[in-house]
């Protein structure tokens, strides 16, 4: 860009007159280049700072006072643990947006999480224009950040569960013990269409029919929203993975042949659109202010088009033709995948109609690639101007103009036990009945109980992944009941023997339960054949099976995020033959008394498969309405009880 004013300065005099009046010709034409640079007063002062004024008008007077560097420091965002080390950075760069990514660091308490984002919140609001930051994280079934926070069931059981409203009350909890720790955005619903089990992400899904999806995605955002964004019990949404993420074909990946994650969905544009695009229609008509664009590709005729590249996905179908009036943010470093060359990979996505770009680590490599690109015409201003502003609504509608600092009063309500009961009550709705042969079930909670498997006493499997950390963990910092303990809590007058590997001996007990499981995992890792990770029941857990329903009447209950291959280990029923009864148990989150109450009847199983249930993983993909469908439990099936 040339010598820097002081150099300049110590020029010789002589030169002085020269030198001066080629920069003015520069400014002015940096002026003509790039309009709307500081023409208004500086230090905050201005008609944005007027909450009664109308928030678009607040936003023209607050973008026409930005210079060119402040609008694309609005559409940076920076994980928490890259601007750490460098905090001055988010004054000094004008970050808008800070997030937690998936495994950084943790905090015990609401008041701990506020402190630090309010540090951070600090930083922003000493610059210039006083633009505050806005604070994401991934609180996808509860705010998991937080070791005493309520953890929900994943959406697959929420889907199981067939009632909208109750997954809008969890949205609604997880929002309240979200905002109490200073966090203003969370990067859900999920709103995907799972159409092959063996994708690692299905178990956030709410199903295969877009239905389910559809009917679930206006009740969740307007959950996690509230009626005031600005409300220290709201957070802003995001419908996510835009779009198609569910339908990718096994071995599209370009990562691993065998992975469905950021791999190829290939249909018709009609099929596109009565499948996976149907639910972001339903999350804009709720308002939902933020969409989040997916690693996947998606070709409709033409060959593959990456998400995060398809300007005719985001800016002519999303928000032309759905009217989403949000911003569209990336997922993370999603955009470096677009070119080997970063400016034209930003410049590409930025065209497309990317509003926001989760960077996440090289923040200062983004703004400077994005700044050239503006200075050259590759992006307009008008571009810069509209994902701005769309950023800037949504700072105003959360209130943080007014209240930029953390508003804890509602950390007291963190873990209590009326959030609790939400939970309990999804999880229990949640359990799908797929065999009860002679009535097994429920139980009297007058048997003697031998339970058995991996499932049955680790809130880490019953959890899943995104919890805590982003691939899960076996010991996650989360409190709760596991499912053991709810057996012993809904039925305190049985007597419980338990053996996770089934080594004790099973004599005298009057029926078996066995809690298989799987172990936690999250996108990509958790494709079918990816790693340790498959839809197969475990060694020792068959075992367990085989050891105890062998022995007595026995129930088999399976904690997954998908179906299992289950059919093997069922056997024939009657009391040391087989498994008398099967339930689909899904990952029910922290409170294992939900599982356990329909298994004694304290409420009626009424679960019904939101995805069909092969009798093996080479049977993928296997959706309802497909030529000659053959599942071992169809989808929508499901037992009841009374």
């Amino acid at each position: 860009m040339g010598a820097s004013l002081p150099t300049l300065f110590r020029r010789p005099a002589i030169l002085w007159s020269v030198l001066a009046a080629a920069l003015a010709a520069a400014v002015v034409t940096v002026l003509l280049v790039v309009p709307g640079t500081d023409d208004g007063p500086a230090d905050g002062n201005g008609d944005y700072l007027d909450a009664s004024l109308p928030v678009d008008e607040r936003v023209d007077d607050l973008l026409s006072r930005m210079t060119i560097e402040e609008k694309v420091g609005q559409m940076t965002q920076v994980t928490v643990g890259a601007i750490d080390p460098y905090p001055t950075d988010v004054a000094e760069y004008g970050i808008g947006s800070l997030l937690n990514g998936g495994s950084e660091a943790l905090f015990s308490t609401a008041e701990e999480w506020a402190a630090m984002i309010d540090g951070h919140q600090a930083q922003a609001l000493d610059t210039r224009l006083g633009i505050p930051l806005m604070y994401g994280i991934d609180a996808v079934h509860g705010n998991t950040a937080i070791p005493g926070a309520v953890v929900f069931p994943h959406n697959i059981g929420l889907g199981a569960a067939h009632d909208p409203g109750l997954a809008g009350r969890a949205a609604a909890v997880t929002a309240a013990e979200t905002r109490a720790a200073g966090i203003h955005w969370t990067f859900a619903p999920c709103v995907c269409v799972a159409r092959d089990s063996r994708w690692g992400r299905t178990y956030e899904s709410y199903g295969e029919d877009p239905g389910l999806a559809f009917e679930y995605a206006g009740p969740v955002v307007q959950g996690y929203q509230g009626e005031d964004l600005a409300a220290n019990t709201s957070v802003l949404a995001t419908a996510k993975h835009y779009v198609g993420d569910g339908g990718t074909a096994y071995g599209s990946s370009t990562t691993e042949d065998y992975l469905l994650d950021q791999g190829v969905t290939t249909l018709t544009e009609d099929e596109l659109r009565s499948i996976h695009l149907a639910p972001f229609q339903a999350a804009v008509d709720a308002g939902v202010g933020s969409v989040m664009a997916s690693f996947s590709s998606t070709d409709i005729g033409g060959g593959p088009v990456k998400a995060h590249a398809d300007e005719y996905l985001i800016t002519e179908v999303l928000k032309g033709e759905l009217g989403f009036d949000g911003f569209v943010v990336s997922d993370w470093q999603a955009v470096d995948q677009l070119s080997d060359d970063y400016n034209e990979a930003v410049r590409t996505a930025i065209n497309a109609g990317v509003d926001m770009v989760m960077v996440p680590f090289e923040y200062k490599a983004f703004i400077a690639a994005l700044l050239a690109e503006v200075e050259s015409g590759g992006v307009s201003v008008e571009r810069i101007d509209d994902a701005v502003s769309r950023i800037l609504a949504q700072k105003f509608a959360l209130g943080l103009f007014e209240h930029p600092d953390a508003d804890t009063a509602g950390a007291a309500d963190i873990g209590s036990d009326a959030h609790r009961e939400v939970a309990r009550e999804a999880a229990a709705a949640s359990q799908t009945l797929l065999r009860n042969d002679g009535d097994l079930l429920p139980l009297t909670g007058q048997e003697s109980i031998y339970v058995a498997g991996s499932g049955a006493d680790s809130i880490g499997r019953q959890t899943g992944g995104w919890t805590a950390s982003w691939q899960g963990s076996l010991n996650p910092p989360t409190e709760g009941t596991t499912i053991l303990a709810g057996i012993q809590q809904v039925a305190p007058d049985a007597a419980v023997t338990f053996s996770e590997d089934a080594s004790a001996p099973v004599e005298g007990a009057d029926v078996g339960i066995v809690v298989v499981a799987e172990d936690p995992y999250a996108e990509g890792v958790g494709d079918a054949g990816a790693g340790d990770h498959d839809m197969a029941v475990s060694e020792a857990d068959a075992a367990a099976i085989a050891t105890v329903c062998g022995a007595v009447e026995c129930v088999v209950i399976v904690v997954s995020g998908r179906p299992v291959e289950i059919e093997p280990h069922l056997g024939a029923t009657g009391a040391g033959s087989g498994v008398d009864a099967l339930v689909a148990a899904w990952l029910p989150g922290s409170e294992g008394a939900g599982v356990a109450d329909p298994l004694f009847g304290a409420t009626p199983y009424n679960g019904r498969l939101p995805v069909t249930w092969p009798h093996q993983t080479d049977d993928e993909p296997l959706n309802v309405g497909d030529p000659g469908y053959d599942p071992l439990f169809a989808f929508g099936f499901g037992l009841q009880t009374a």
